[in-house]
Protein backbone atom coordinates (compact mmCIF):
# COMPACT_ATOMS: atom_id res chain seq x y z
CA UNK A 1 0.00 0.00 0.00
CA UNK A 2 2.70 2.40 0.87
CA UNK A 3 4.74 1.27 -2.09
CA UNK A 4 1.87 1.86 -4.46
CA UNK A 5 1.33 5.34 -3.16
CA UNK A 6 5.00 6.14 -3.62
CA UNK A 7 5.02 4.93 -7.20
CA UNK A 8 1.94 7.02 -7.96
CA UNK A 9 3.62 10.11 -6.68
CA UNK A 10 6.72 9.45 -8.73
CA UNK A 11 4.59 8.91 -11.81
CA UNK A 12 2.67 12.18 -11.30
CA UNK A 13 5.80 14.29 -10.73
CA UNK A 14 7.85 12.80 -13.60
CA UNK A 15 5.84 14.24 -16.57
CA UNK A 16 5.80 17.66 -14.99
CA UNK A 17 9.56 17.62 -14.54
CA UNK A 18 10.24 16.18 -17.97
CA UNK A 19 7.96 18.53 -20.00
CA UNK A 20 9.48 21.91 -20.54
CA UNK A 21 7.65 24.94 -19.24
CA UNK A 22 6.14 27.37 -21.74
CA UNK A 23 8.48 30.12 -20.68
CA UNK A 24 11.53 27.98 -21.21
CA UNK A 25 10.34 26.84 -24.60
CA UNK A 26 9.63 30.37 -25.65
CA UNK A 27 13.05 31.51 -24.49
CA UNK A 28 14.68 28.63 -26.28
CA UNK A 29 12.80 29.35 -29.53
CA UNK A 30 13.59 33.06 -29.42
CA UNK A 31 17.25 32.52 -28.66
CA UNK A 32 17.78 29.75 -31.24
CA UNK A 33 18.04 30.88 -34.88
CA UNK A 34 15.39 29.35 -37.07
CA UNK A 35 14.25 29.47 -40.69
CA UNK A 36 10.62 29.52 -39.68
CA UNK A 37 8.43 32.36 -40.98
CA UNK A 38 7.89 33.63 -37.40
CA UNK A 39 11.57 34.63 -37.15
CA UNK A 40 11.35 36.86 -40.30
CA UNK A 41 10.22 40.46 -39.85
CA UNK A 42 7.98 41.49 -42.73
CA UNK A 43 6.24 44.74 -43.47
CA UNK A 44 2.56 44.91 -44.09
CA UNK A 45 1.49 45.63 -47.70
CA UNK A 46 0.07 49.03 -46.76
CA UNK A 47 3.28 50.09 -45.03
CA UNK A 48 5.41 48.83 -47.91
CA UNK A 49 3.25 50.55 -50.52
CA UNK A 50 3.30 53.79 -48.58
CA UNK A 51 7.06 53.65 -48.25
CA UNK A 52 7.47 52.93 -51.96
CA UNK A 53 5.06 55.79 -52.84
CA UNK A 54 6.92 58.17 -50.54
CA UNK A 55 10.19 57.20 -52.14
CA UNK A 56 8.71 57.66 -55.62
CA UNK A 57 7.26 61.05 -54.72
CA UNK A 58 10.54 62.13 -53.16
CA UNK A 59 12.43 60.99 -56.25
CA UNK A 60 9.91 62.77 -58.54
CA UNK A 61 10.10 65.99 -56.56
CA UNK A 62 13.89 65.89 -56.62
CA UNK A 63 13.85 65.30 -60.38
CA UNK A 64 11.30 68.08 -60.88
CA UNK A 65 13.35 70.47 -58.76
CA UNK A 66 16.47 69.53 -60.69
CA UNK A 67 14.64 69.94 -64.02
CA UNK A 68 13.17 73.30 -62.92
CA UNK A 69 16.54 74.57 -61.82
CA UNK A 70 18.08 73.42 -65.08
CA UNK A 71 15.23 75.00 -67.07
CA UNK A 72 15.53 78.22 -65.08
CA UNK A 73 19.25 78.31 -65.77
CA UNK A 74 18.69 77.63 -69.44
CA UNK A 75 15.89 80.20 -69.63
CA UNK A 76 17.93 82.77 -67.76
CA UNK A 77 20.90 82.14 -69.96
CA UNK A 78 18.80 82.29 -73.13
CA UNK A 79 17.26 85.69 -72.29
CA UNK A 80 20.05 87.98 -73.35
CA UNK A 81 19.41 91.68 -73.93
CA UNK A 82 20.82 92.95 -77.17
CA UNK A 83 22.26 96.42 -76.90
CA UNK A 84 21.66 98.80 -79.79
CA UNK A 85 24.75 99.25 -81.86
CA UNK A 86 25.46 102.98 -82.33
CA UNK A 87 25.50 104.15 -85.92
CA UNK A 88 28.94 105.15 -87.11
CA UNK A 89 28.82 108.59 -88.74
CA UNK A 90 31.68 110.12 -90.62
CA UNK A 91 32.54 113.32 -88.69
CA UNK A 92 33.30 115.04 -91.96
CA UNK A 93 29.65 114.85 -93.04
CA UNK A 94 27.46 117.95 -92.69
CA UNK A 95 24.54 118.13 -90.31
CA UNK A 96 21.08 117.37 -91.66
CA UNK A 97 19.12 120.36 -92.88
CA UNK A 98 15.81 121.62 -94.29
CA UNK A 99 14.99 122.82 -97.79
CA UNK A 100 11.75 124.75 -98.08
CA UNK A 101 9.26 123.66 -100.74
CA UNK A 102 6.25 125.84 -99.85
CA UNK A 103 6.97 128.67 -100.11
CA UNK A 104 9.89 128.11 -102.43
CA UNK A 105 13.37 128.81 -101.14
CA UNK A 106 14.01 131.16 -104.07
CA UNK A 107 10.72 133.03 -103.69
CA UNK A 108 10.63 136.63 -102.56
CA UNK A 109 9.53 137.69 -99.11
CA UNK A 110 6.26 136.06 -98.07
CA UNK A 111 3.45 137.90 -96.32
CA UNK A 112 0.34 136.29 -94.89
CA UNK A 113 -2.86 137.80 -93.63
CA UNK A 114 -3.64 137.09 -89.98
CA UNK A 115 -6.75 134.92 -89.83
CA UNK A 116 -5.89 132.78 -92.85
CA UNK A 117 -4.42 129.26 -92.91
CA UNK A 118 -0.73 129.16 -93.81
CA UNK A 119 0.86 126.01 -95.25
CA UNK A 120 4.55 125.15 -95.02
CA UNK A 121 6.25 122.22 -96.76
CA UNK A 122 9.89 121.12 -96.77
CA UNK A 123 12.34 118.35 -97.64
CA UNK A 124 15.22 116.96 -95.59
CA UNK A 125 18.83 117.14 -96.77
CA UNK A 126 22.07 115.37 -95.71
CA UNK A 127 20.31 113.09 -93.22
CA UNK A 128 22.24 109.97 -92.21
CA UNK A 129 20.06 109.33 -89.15
CA UNK A 130 16.34 110.07 -89.44
CA UNK A 131 14.85 111.54 -86.25
CA UNK A 132 11.94 109.67 -84.69
CA UNK A 133 9.86 112.86 -84.41
CA UNK A 134 10.12 116.61 -85.01
CA UNK A 135 8.68 119.81 -83.55
CA UNK A 136 7.53 122.70 -85.75
CA UNK A 137 7.40 126.15 -84.14
CA UNK A 138 6.94 129.79 -85.12
CA UNK A 139 8.52 132.55 -83.06
CA UNK A 140 7.79 136.27 -83.05
CA UNK A 141 10.34 138.76 -81.75
CA UNK A 142 7.70 141.50 -81.42
CA UNK A 143 5.81 139.86 -78.54
CA UNK A 144 8.41 137.23 -77.57
CA UNK A 145 5.90 134.43 -78.12
CA UNK A 146 6.44 130.99 -79.61
CA UNK A 147 3.59 129.19 -81.34
CA UNK A 148 3.56 125.37 -81.68
CA UNK A 149 2.42 124.19 -85.10
CA UNK A 150 3.24 120.48 -84.58
CA UNK A 151 4.64 118.51 -81.65
CA UNK A 152 6.25 115.04 -81.88
CA UNK A 153 5.20 114.82 -85.50
CA UNK A 154 6.29 111.76 -87.47
CA UNK A 155 8.95 112.21 -90.12
CA UNK A 156 8.04 111.81 -93.80
CA UNK A 157 10.22 112.41 -96.88
CA UNK A 158 8.34 115.69 -97.39
CA UNK A 159 7.11 117.39 -94.27
CA UNK A 160 3.98 119.53 -94.35
CA UNK A 161 2.07 121.50 -91.74
CA UNK A 162 -0.84 123.96 -91.88
CA UNK A 163 -1.09 126.81 -89.37
CA UNK A 164 -4.49 128.24 -88.50
CA UNK A 165 -3.81 131.90 -87.63
CA UNK A 166 -7.29 132.79 -86.43
CA UNK A 167 -7.29 134.64 -83.08
CA UNK A 168 -9.17 131.84 -81.31
CA UNK A 169 -6.44 129.37 -82.36
CA UNK A 170 -3.38 131.42 -81.40
CA UNK A 171 -4.20 131.52 -77.69
CA UNK A 172 -3.34 134.24 -75.22
CA UNK A 173 -0.70 135.82 -77.46
CA UNK A 174 -2.46 137.41 -80.44
CA UNK A 175 -0.51 137.70 -83.64
CA UNK A 176 0.98 141.07 -84.49
CA UNK A 177 1.91 142.76 -87.73
CA UNK A 178 5.52 141.68 -87.58
CA UNK A 179 8.19 139.32 -88.90
CA UNK A 180 8.06 135.65 -87.84
CA UNK A 181 10.59 132.79 -87.95
CA UNK A 182 9.79 129.16 -88.78
CA UNK A 183 11.68 126.65 -86.57
CA UNK A 184 11.98 122.91 -87.27
CA UNK A 185 14.07 120.69 -84.98
CA UNK A 186 14.47 117.15 -83.65
CA UNK A 187 11.89 116.55 -80.90
CA UNK A 188 14.47 114.61 -78.85
CA UNK A 189 16.85 117.58 -78.75
CA UNK A 190 16.69 121.18 -77.64
CA UNK A 191 16.41 124.00 -80.14
CA UNK A 192 19.82 125.31 -79.06
CA UNK A 193 21.56 121.90 -79.38
CA UNK A 194 24.77 121.89 -81.43
CA UNK A 195 24.20 120.16 -84.80
CA UNK A 196 25.93 116.79 -85.21
CA UNK A 197 27.14 115.26 -88.50
CA UNK A 198 24.36 113.30 -90.18
CA UNK A 199 21.75 114.30 -87.58
CA UNK A 200 19.02 116.88 -88.11
CA UNK A 201 20.03 120.29 -86.84
CA UNK A 202 17.63 123.01 -85.74
CA UNK A 203 16.41 125.01 -88.75
CA UNK A 204 15.50 128.70 -88.36
CA UNK A 205 16.41 130.28 -91.69
CA UNK A 206 12.95 130.98 -93.08
CA UNK A 207 11.27 134.26 -92.11
CA UNK A 208 7.93 135.64 -93.25
CA UNK A 209 5.60 138.54 -92.48
CA UNK A 210 2.14 138.61 -90.93
CA UNK A 211 -0.22 141.58 -91.10
CA UNK A 212 -3.62 142.56 -89.78
CA UNK A 213 -6.03 143.36 -92.62
CA UNK A 214 -7.71 146.80 -92.66
CA UNK A 215 -11.16 147.81 -93.87
CA UNK A 216 -11.50 149.30 -97.31
CA UNK A 217 -11.34 153.11 -97.44
CA UNK A 218 -12.34 155.12 -100.53
CA UNK A 219 -9.49 157.07 -102.11
CA UNK A 220 -11.07 160.45 -101.51
CA UNK A 221 -11.43 159.62 -97.79
CA UNK A 222 -7.97 158.25 -97.37
CA UNK A 223 -5.64 160.21 -95.12
CA UNK A 224 -1.96 159.43 -95.18
CA UNK A 225 -0.76 159.56 -91.61
CA UNK A 226 2.91 159.60 -92.57
CA UNK A 227 2.77 161.80 -95.65
CA UNK A 228 4.08 165.44 -95.27
CA UNK A 229 4.68 166.52 -98.89
CA UNK A 230 1.36 168.39 -99.29
CA UNK A 231 1.39 172.23 -98.77
CA UNK A 232 -1.11 174.21 -96.80
CA UNK A 233 -2.83 177.35 -98.13
CA UNK A 234 -0.50 179.60 -96.13
CA UNK A 235 2.52 177.86 -97.55
CA UNK A 236 1.22 178.19 -101.10
CA UNK A 237 0.57 181.95 -100.66
CA UNK A 238 4.03 182.44 -99.27
CA UNK A 239 5.55 180.72 -102.27
CA UNK A 240 3.49 182.88 -104.66
CA UNK A 241 4.63 186.04 -102.91
CA UNK A 242 8.26 185.05 -103.06
CA UNK A 243 7.97 184.15 -106.74
CA UNK A 244 6.29 187.47 -107.56
CA UNK A 245 8.91 189.49 -105.71
CA UNK A 246 11.61 187.65 -107.55
CA UNK A 247 10.07 188.51 -110.94
CA UNK A 248 9.62 192.17 -110.01
CA UNK A 249 13.20 192.47 -108.84
CA UNK A 250 14.58 191.00 -112.05
CA UNK A 251 12.45 193.27 -114.27
CA UNK A 252 13.33 196.38 -112.26
CA UNK A 253 17.04 195.67 -112.45
CA UNK A 254 16.83 195.07 -116.16
CA UNK A 255 15.01 198.39 -116.80
CA UNK A 256 17.42 200.33 -114.59
CA UNK A 257 20.50 198.90 -116.19
CA UNK A 258 19.15 199.46 -119.69
CA UNK A 259 18.30 203.09 -119.01
CA UNK A 260 21.86 203.91 -118.13
CA UNK A 261 23.34 201.88 -120.95
CA UNK A 262 25.04 199.45 -118.62
CA UNK A 263 23.93 196.29 -120.35
CA UNK A 264 24.29 197.63 -123.99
Amino acid sequence: MLFAQLMRNLTDSDPASSSPSPSNTQNTDSSTPSDSPSATITESPETSGTAKLSATETSGRSAAASTGASTAKQTGSSKTTKKATPTSIDPRLPAGGIEMVTPSAIAQASYYKIGDSVTFAWNYTSLSVTPSAIDVLVSCAGNGATYTLASNSSVAPTGIVTWDTRPEETGANPLLTDTYTLIIHDAAKDVTAVPSPGYLGAYDQFTFGMYIPQQYTPLNEYVCATCNSALSDMERQTLKFLFGMGVITIMSFTWFAGGFGVLF
